[in-house]
This record gives structure tokens, C-alpha cells and sequence, in this order.
């Protein structure tokens, strides 16, 4: 069972969505629904288009089919995130290993979806991705401006501008890994569960889908922690889920 976290509200219309899928029937199917929906959809059938208009034109989503002629959608993924670490992309695959999850969320995928898949399930996690990225939630910050970074030990978080220093150094976060980095922020000591993360975060809760948590919190733990065994910010609490140590300073 899908949720939607009011991403029932969140309209495509005039969206501009870049669809790059080889096998035609399912590029013609996603042009006919979302363009139905009103999103301006654009549709590659190779890598090498994919690529050329992925990197060359500003998008509202992208949707990459991993398998495809020439570049695949890990590659086209790989060099959009080099310019652009906003845009959301979500991932096609036929392949269902946690690797070859794991390894899209790696190259900055905010999201992936199986074949076969359910159109309703596919535009629940656009509309989802696109609230996100769209107008953010009353911040509960344990400071009035949101334009103020947030410090916690030699972290800083600046919501507005959406940049995380530690240490002084900047560290580059994709969309959703910020997204989530922020929610911990603004509820410091609180402990969340998957399911609760991707309600709340993703904008969806999908049976079997806490993988998608795991995977975003080891990435994060990567970037931001001197051992992420050992974690002094996103911490691990066994049976529950995850929270943010409360050392604000």
C-alpha cells in the first residue's frame, strides 16, 4: 500500500519531464499518462539523446531507464549530478539485486522504481519528488530564521541555501540526501522509523521499500562522519529506526 504525504496536491501541469526509455510501448505509456496529467514530457528512446538533453535543458523530474543504447541511465544520472544536484531523477530497472540499488542511489538517484510497475504507484513517487523539491514544509528549526545555519559540533546546515559545511568544507549532498539530512535537523533527539522516514521524507510509505532508508543513511553516514561505524550524528537506534544526536551548539 502506497501513501502520499499530501503529494495528492501537487499538480504536473507545465512540468517539464524528461523521459529516457528505449522500449517504446513503456515511453509511449509514460508520455500518454503524464502528458495526460499535463507535464510537458520529453522522450528519448537511447542513452546518447538521453544524455544530450538531460545535461543541456533545465528539467522539472527526469525519469532514466538504467538498461539503454549507448549511455546507460547510471551514466546519464552520474553526469547530470556533476551540474545539477537538485533535479529529481528516478531510476527504471529490471534489476531487483539490493547492489544494483544501492549503486543508483550511489550515483545521486533520489528514487528507483522496479519493472513491472504500477502507473499509479510510478505517479505517486513523482508527485512525492516534486513536492519535495518544490515548496518545503513550515521548518520546525530550533531558531526562528531558517536563514541562520544550524550548527551541531562541526556541522553546519543552511536550509535556505541548502549547503552543509563540516568542518569549514563543503560537503555535496544530492536533493533527497539533504532532504533528509534537513528533517533530522529540524527534530533533534527525535527517533524516526523507516516507515516514518519515507512518509515523511520520500512522500510515500511502500511496503518494503526501508531499504531505500538504509541505503540514503549509509550514503549520508559516508560523507558526514570521520567513522561511520561509529556515528556521532545519525545514530542507530536497534528495533526503532534512526535519529540526530541533539548537540546543537
Amino acid at each position: 500500500m502506497i501513501t502520499t504525504n499530501d503529494a495528492s496536491a501537487v499538480t504536473l501541469e507545465n512540468k517539464k519531464i524528461l523521459v529516457v526509455e528505449d522500449e517504446q510501448e513503456i515511453g509511449n505509456l509514460l508520455s500518454l499518462h503524464l502528458g495526460d496529467m499535463g507535464a510537458e514530457i520529453h522522450h528519448a528512446s537511447d542513452g546518447f539523446t538521453g544524455l544530450e538533453l538531460a545535461t543541456q535543458q533545465p528539467w522539472d523530474l527526469i525519469i532514466l531507464d538504467i538498461q539503454l543504447p549507448g549511455p546507460s541511465g547510471l551514466d546519464i544520472c552520474r553526469r547530470v549530478r556533476k551540474t545539477n544536484r537538485q533535479v529529481p531523477i528516478i531510476l527504471l530497472t529490471s534489476r531487483t539485486t539490493e547492489l544494483d540499488r544501492v549503486v543508483g542511489l550511489d550515483v545521486g538517484a533520489d528514487d528507483y522504481i522496479s519493472k513491472p510497475f504500477g502507473m499509479m504507484e510510478l505517479i505517486a513517487r513523482i508527485k512525492a519528488l516534486l513536492r519535495r523539491s518544490g515548496t518545503q514544509p513550515a521548518p520546525e528549526l530550533p531558531q526562528s530564521n531558517p536563514d541562520l545555519p544550524v550548527r551541531i559540533n562541526n556541522l553546519e546546515v543552511k536550509e535556505t541555501s541548502r549547503q552543509v559545511h563540516l568542518s569549514g568544507k563543503e560537503i555535496e549532498l544530492t536533493a533527497r540526501e539533504f532532504d533528509l539530512l534537513m528533517h533530522f535537523v529540524r527534530h533533534p533527539g527525535r527517533v524516526f522509523s523507516r516507515t516514518e522516514l519515507l512518509d515523511q521524507v520520500w512522500g510515500y510509505n511502500h511496503e518494503g521499500y526501508e531499504h531505500t532508508v538504509n541505503s540514503h543513511i549509509n550514503r549520508l553516514r559516508a560523507k558526514l562522519e570521520s567513522d561511520p561505524r561509529n556515528p556521532e550524528y545519525i545514530v542507530t537506534c536497534w528495533g526503532v529506526g534512526y535519529k540526530l544526536q541533539d548537540h546543537r551548539v
